[in-house]
């Protein structure tokens, strides 16, 4: 970065950098600092045992600094929380040289800076528990300011709230927001208690090939790479599931992977091209089975994470305790439109769903057609977990006849709260069966369904060797942890979601005769030029340069009209 294009509290950061280093004092030591406690370590326990925290070791970003002459406090924030400093210049140096407290703490140290500190714990005269700092050391300078949140009366002031500038820039969303912290945590936790309760019962966790030779598993367009040495395409994997049933008619008869996968479709707030997914795969089960089982384990995630089946989303409470409602999906379709479409062929659903006003064209299948249907008319009325079952067997090129319903498959999805969060299957283990639903799907993508699936011979092969009977689930872990931590959008469970490229700040020529830092300020402002500079009314100028120097927090003194009036004629 040029020095020029650096705002002044930046320049003034390099500047207290270079300082330290002249006073012999490197900003970024490689030693280990020997921390003892976090601060809700001392927060939630001193009360109880003052006489613990005699010798104490904490580290931290500075949040807050309030500097009264020969003694001052500073708020540090660890991964924990927030913690009062208490800094007494003749503690900090014993002897005459008070240079780490006049001029280092005073001086030089930022809002943003990581320091560690040694001393005792104690309660100050309001009560506050805070540590005494005998002897502080500065871990890491920090070059950038951090947007100042501040709360006065419960009213919060310059909150960094702009959904863009959070998910692209999360490190300093996680610094000044810590209650993000908190949905990231029960992400975590989400995954454990999924992981407990599989491995509970004697589930095998596997790992898949994400980089594939032929994409499956789904009806989706996947990312294309290609690899070198071998001279071929490979496809990041749209699902892991093929692979997992290949492990089944291998002999594991209970497999399960925490999958990334890839699709390369549209993004809203429900979607993000990288997302996880659980998928599993047990022998001898069908989707009955596993609805059973989907209801008690997600109903075991909202008791680990909440203490309670109800969690709240949004308007609604959502209760996950069992059992959950069921519809087939032509049930849903007629409960919600009073239209049975279970005989309709192709031309009458076209026609129906034209008259639903869903639009249309030659490319979609009955399958996709009901598809269609369902998700424009049902799914975002379904707020409690609700079973949709017995889909037709045109959308399930994987999924095994239903036994007494033609024209069926054995298949559920769960939907919560207007969305799909997981689909299960009894899968298909009769090979000849499977070929011919591979074959239609290539007939569809001939037709330009990008999201048809291809024909995979080695997966063919594999079940022509026998797979018994088995029941399949992918479940999404995003959607699941929206719903578990009340985010509306799926970018507010992702620590990195996928954004646009950042639009570059092309260097704007300078405004002759304007001296920093007002230039800057004035760019903000829009006046770019000497042309708009010389328009503009130096009045006006005069007090929107004193609104943008306390925003900016510019230190130097506000140019005085006369000023402003030779930049324009300079």
């Amino acid at each position: 970065m040029n020095y020029s294009e650096l705002s002044e509290q930046e320049k003034q950061r390099r500047e207290a950098l270079e300082e330290l280093r002249k006073l012999g004092i490197e900003p970024y030591p490689g030693e280990l600092f020997p921390l003892t406690h976090s601060a809700e370590d001392v927060l939630s326990k001193f009360e109880a045992d003052p006489d613990s925290f005699k010798e104490v070791c904490l580290a931290g970003r500075v949040m807050t600094r309030r500097i009264m002459g020969s003694a001052s406090f500073a708020e540090i924030q660890d991964e924990s929380g927030r913690i009062q400093f208490y800094f007494r210049r003749d503690d900090i140096c014993p002897g005459e040289d008070k240079t780490m407290y006049n001029t280092v703490f005073k001086k030089l140290v930022d809002i943003g800076d990581i320091i560690g500190a040694f001393g005792y714990v104690f309660k100050t005269q309001t009560g506050e528990i805070s540590l005494h700092v005998r002897e502080f050391k500065i871990l890491t300078k920090s070059l950038r300011p951090l947007p100042v949140v501040k709360e006065k009366d419960g009213t919060v002031y310059d909150a960094f709230s702009d959904p863009e500038q959070r998910y692209r820039q999360r490190y300093v969303d996680l610094i000044v927001n810590p209650e993000v912290k908190d949905k990231f945590r029960k992400r975590t936790e989400l995954v454990r208690s999924m992981r407990n309760y599989l491995t509970g019962k004697g589930y095998m966790e596997v790992e898949t090939p994400i980089l594939q030779p032929l994409y499956g598993g789904a009806a989706a367009r996947p990312f294309k790479t290609h690899h070198n040495t071998l001279d071929m395409t490979l496809y990041l994997r749209i699902a892991n599931e093929l692979y997992l049933k290949r492990l089944i008619v291998g002999g594991f008869e209970g497999v399960y992977e925490f999958a990334k996968d890839f699709r390369n479709e549209g993004m809203s707030r429900f979607h993000n091209p990288e997302f996880t997914q659980m998928e599993l795969y047990v022998a001898y089960k069908d989707y009955e089975w596993m609805m059973n089982l989907v209801e008690e384990m997600v109903e075991r995630i909202a008791l680990d994470l909440h203490g309670t089946t109800e969690v709240k989303y949004g308007e609604h409470v959502i209760n996950f305790m069992r059992p959950w409602k069921r519809f087939s999906m032509y049930e849903a379709i007629q409960h919600f439109t009073d239209v049975d479409v279970s005989e309709m062929d192709e031309s009458q659903m076209k026609e129906q769903a034209e008259k639903f006003g869903i639009k249309v064209d030659d490319s979609m299948g009955r399958a996709k057609l009901i598809d269609e249907i369902f998700g424009e008319m049902c799914e975002h009325k379904l707020i409690q977990p609700t079973f949709i079952t017995d889909y037709p067997v045109e959308m399930s090129p994987l999924a095994k006849k239903h036994r007494s319903k033609p024209g069926l498959v054995e298949r559920f999805e769960a939907v919560v709260n207007g969305k799909e969060i997981c689909n299960a299957f009894s899968e298909l283990n009769d090979p000849i069966d499977q070929r011919k639903r591979f074959e239609e799907q290539v007939e569809l993508g001939k037709r330009g369904d990008e999201d048809a699936m291809q024909l995979d011979e080695d997966f063919l092969r594999a079940i022509e060797h026998g797979m018994p009977p088995t029941a399949g689930l992918g479940i999404g872990i995003d959607r699941l942890s929206m719903i578990m931590t009340d985010a509306q959008s799926i970018q507010d469970v992702l620590f990195f979601p996928q954004m646009r490229p950042e639009k570059v700040q092309h260097q704007i020529p300078e405004i002759p005769g304007v001296p920093e830092p007002w230039q800057q300020l004035l760019i903000k402002m829009g006046i770019d030029s000497k042309e708009k500079l010389m328009a503009a009314n130096p009045n006006k100028l005069f007090n929107d340069l004193g609104g943008m120097r306390k925003k900016n927090k510019v230190d130097a003194p506000l140019p005085k009209v006369e000023e402003i009036k030779e930049w324009m004629v300079s």
